[in-house]
């Protein structure tokens, strides 16, 4: 008998071992709900840090304040729903012809400049539908206008030349039309002068293009502004006060202008150098450089770098053509001569300093500022007025002719920088149809334009420098970047495959996103404190161990949305919260299960692997059917659904790790043993085993 009692001990002592594996992933969990944390809120990290950085002088790196994407419904915008007639296309291409119309429509949301827009198509019960939501977008009417256009996009040629030479009775002419043309802009001027609306007399009188859309106004003119040359040189000069018409009009090519200051500011005159490294998929990069070895490269360059060794470093690095010369020296600019990254990079760098990497559309750069002087500047506002030339008195011998290619070759156009100058311009790509037509036009054409018209007016007419063959060309002009936005916006305007119909537009304000988002956060921290409390209350140790594994669901789910910038929806909260619900439903089957073992006679850890084990069946069918559910809604589902679908399956698919693992892990090796023997501290049955 003491021989079989001693054995007995040993087996039990031998099932109430705790292994070390075990307590490693206990700690690796517990370290992993810290990190997931701070990662979610990464405002706690960053006030940590600086706490420490005060009070002890440690130093901690920061992390982005990366803000979670909110859908529509929650930072307010704009609803649209869209049907496509397909009566007129084969049942066959319906769905080519419908993947069409979204193209289309995303290519003009995407102009339109919409923070993360979302369009999605629907093909149920015969009705061929189009969703679009444009986040942050309130007026509804002009979303509307942007997106129901249907325009025409061609590509003219000129017919001929002039017919004839100017005769005098022709030079008499045209200067008799340009007398009457000074006489029109001199009265536009005089009631300028006099204080009428300036506004009002750029849409009246200008003959711009984008005065619609700029209102006739250039930012931050500075005398070395190459727009208006002569305008920014007499700015600088007068000084005027804001609110001056100036006294004349001004001349250039076949246009007048009438310029008014509205504000004087200063702009900062920059002497900034910079060593590039571009890799593969940046724009003008002829090198087969990965983006992790230009990485690796930039950031040794950036622990090597110096103001006093930047120019070698520069000249033997960078890949910019002309760094080899002048050691990667930019000269004085003012930043609206780069782009938007590099500019805001320059513009927070202190004089003297070299930024940190700043990654652009041509690869990684580290940022030198060796100089900075604030520069007078000007925003001026003017009206751009016609000045006849001698095709008004001798118009060419044919109008322009059409050349078949159009809209419907146009793949994108996008607005793009010149890597050495920062100017921007637009590149525009075509299909293998339109590349092979347009190669043949511009051998034609060399030296001559080439017009892009929209409706029936030219847009541009950029002149062919040389025959252009492979689909893509890129034109440039001394436009600003507004203006080369316009261009391609216009250019990818083209006509939709089919017609469609706006069936209806719902708009929802900021301040009701921002309400349903306040309440929803609050149900939900509401609903998890409820969970939690009820778990501890009842279910004790076991329940605590379970909001602890809870815990950790919630943070990872908010690691998927921010990695893979998940848009968060009013109903996609729900289905998280959903899914909460059945992450406690599972540990709630565990729990059951571990006390029915215990009841049973088991010790503590075997009913802690039994329970686990009988629990899973349960749990995986549960689990696995609402997985089908959820993957059936964001199939065949759109907009809000979708949300909903996503998240939830998201929210399951996390809560089966969890709760098997997270939790199995804290009870195995937390647990104490004699707890069992406690029922209202351990929330299980009393056990005589341990």
């Amino acid at each position: 008998m003491q021989t079989w009692k001693t054995k007995r001990k040993s087996q039990n002592a031998q099932k109430i071992h705790k292994p070390w594996k075990a307590r490693v992933a206990a700690i690796i969990f517990l370290l992993a709900t810290v990190v997931v944390g701070f990662y979610d809120f990464p405002q706690a990290w960053n006030q940590t840090a600086g706490f420490l950085k005060d009070k002890v002088h440690v130093s901690l790196p920061t992390l982005n304040e990366h803000a979670y994407r909110l859908g529509l419904d929650l930072q307010g915008g704009t609803h649209l729903v869209y049907e496509a007639d397909m009566k007129e296309i084969p049942e066959a291409d319906r769905a080519d012809a419908l993947a069409g119309v979204r193209d289309v429509i995303e290519r003009r949301v995407n102009a339109f400049g919409v923070s993360e827009p979302l369009v999605q198509t629907t093909s149920t019960g015969g009705a061929y539908r189009v969703v679009v939501e444009l986040a942050g977008v309130l007026d509804v009417s002009e979303a509307i206008q942007q997106i129901g256009e249907t325009p025409v996009l061609e590509f003219k040629e000129q017919g001929s030349e002039l017919d004839t030479k100017p005769t005098p009775a022709d030079d008499k002419k045209l200067v008799e039309l340009q007398k009457a043309d000074r006489a029109a802009a001199q009265a536009v001027l005089l009631r300028a002068q006099k204080g009428e609306n300036f506004d009002e007399l750029v849409e009246e009188f200008s003959i711009e293009s984008t005065k619609a859309e700029t209102k006739g106004m250039i930012l931050k003119m500075t005398a070395e502004s190459t727009q208006y040359p002569a305008i920014a040189k007499a700015v600088t000069q007068y000084n005027p006060k804001p609110g001056t018409v100036f006294w004349k009009t001004v001349e250039q090519g076949s246009s007048m202008e009438i310029f008014k200051v509205t504000e004087k500011t200063t702009a900062n005159n920059m002497r900034l150098s910079h060593i590039l490294i571009c890799f593969e998929g940046k724009q003008g990069c002829s090198k087969e450089t990965t983006a992790m070895e230009a990485n690796i490269q930039i950031s040794k360059l950036k622990k090597e770098a110096t103001p006093q060794n930047f120019s070698d470093l520069a000249k033997a690095n960078s890949t910019d053509p002309s760094a080899a010369t002048n050691g990667g020296d930019l000269g004085f600019a003012t930043s609206n001569k780069y782009v938007p990254a590099f500019a805001l990079a320059a513009e927070t760098l202190e004089v003297g300093k070299i930024s940190d990497v700043v990654e652009t559309d041509f690869g990684y750069h580290l940022i030198y500022k060796q100089d900075q002087t604030a520069i007078p500047a000007y925003n001026v506002q003017h009206i751009t007025m016609k000045l006849s030339s001698m095709t008004d008195v001798l118009p060419p011998a044919s109008p322009w002719k059409n050349t078949g290619l159009s809209g419907k070759q146009l793949k994108n156009a996008v607005v793009e920088f010149d890597q050495n100058s920062g100017n921007p311009h637009v590149s525009i790509a075509f299909d293998n149809e339109g590349g092979e037509l347009f190669g043949k036009l511009t051998a034609a054409n060399i030296g001559k334009p080439i017009a892009i018209f929209l409706d029936g007016t030219a847009i541009s007419t950029p002149v062919v420098q040389a025959a252009i063959y492979g689909g893509t060309a890129v034109i440039t002009g001394n436009f600003d970047l507004d203006e080369a936005k316009i261009l391609a916006q216009r250019l990818n305007a083209g006509a939709l495959p089919v017609p469609v119909t706006l069936l209806s537009q719902q708009t929802i304000g900021p301040t009701l996103g921002a309400l349903s988002l306040q309440k929803s956060i609050i149900a939900a921290l509401i609903g998890f404190a409820l969970v939690a409390g009820y778990m501890i209350a009842y279910y004790r140790l076991a329940g605590l161990f379970s909001v602890i594994a809870l815990i950790l669901y919630a943070f990872l789910n908010l690691v998927v949305y921010r990695v893979f910038d998940v848009t968060i929806t009013l109903s996609g909260i729900a289905g998280f919260i959903l899914s909460l619900g059945m992450a406690v439903d599972a540990n709630v089957l565990i729990i059951e299960r571990m006390k029915e073992e215990i009841a049973s006679g088991r010790d503590l850890l075997s009913s802690i692997h039994e329970g686990f084990a009988r629990a899973w069946p349960a749990i995986r069918d549960g689990n696995v059917s609402t997985l089908v559910v959820a993957l059936v809604l964001y199939v065949f589902s759109a907009s809000f659904i979708k949300g909903f679908a996503l998240m939830l399956g998201i929210g399951v698919v996390i809560s089966l790790f969890t709760a098997i693992t997270a939790t199995r892990i804290y009870m195995i090796t937390a647990f104490p043993k004699q707890a069992v023997k406690m029922s209202w501290l351990s929330g299980l049955p009393k056990s005589k085993k341990v």
